[in-house]
């Protein structure tokens, strides 16, 4: 998975460059994390995150999450492109599950201190 990554980021870098690959700022993307049914954690992207969600949900997303349904939204974070996204992604699946769950109660605690 490693190597397939680092060759995916490197065709999309040189498609940007050579500018068959645009950017658009209007796209978001997200990099999600959802817990499955049996607790583990499942952590991917998407630019539509109600409909991958209901992909998961539905068993259509991955054999992964198909196999642990029902999933539930965890976190997630804004990324302006896909690349970006992607980089990120591959960066949290090297997290320790513990280190993935720190993360996602980061988030909490940003929210619960912003209604205090």
């Amino acid at each position: 998975m490693d190597s397939q990554y680092k060759k995916m980021i490197s065709r999309m870098k040189d498609k940007l460059q050579s500018g068959k690959l645009k950017k658009n700022a209007d796209l978001s993307w997200q990099l999600y994390i959802v817990e499955c049914s049996d607790g583990s954690l499942y952590t991917g992207i998407t630019n539509n995150i109600e409909r991958r969600l209901k992909m998961h949900n539905d068993g259509k997303a991955s054999y992964y999450t198909s196999l642990r349904r029902p999933v539930k939204l965890r976190y997630s974070e804004g990324r302006s492109d896909r690349k970006d996204a992607l980089v990120r992604e591959y960066e949290v699946k090297t997290f320790s599950r513990d280190r993935k769950i720190e993360l996602i109660n980061s988030i909490k605690t940003k929210k619960r201190k912003r209604n205090e």
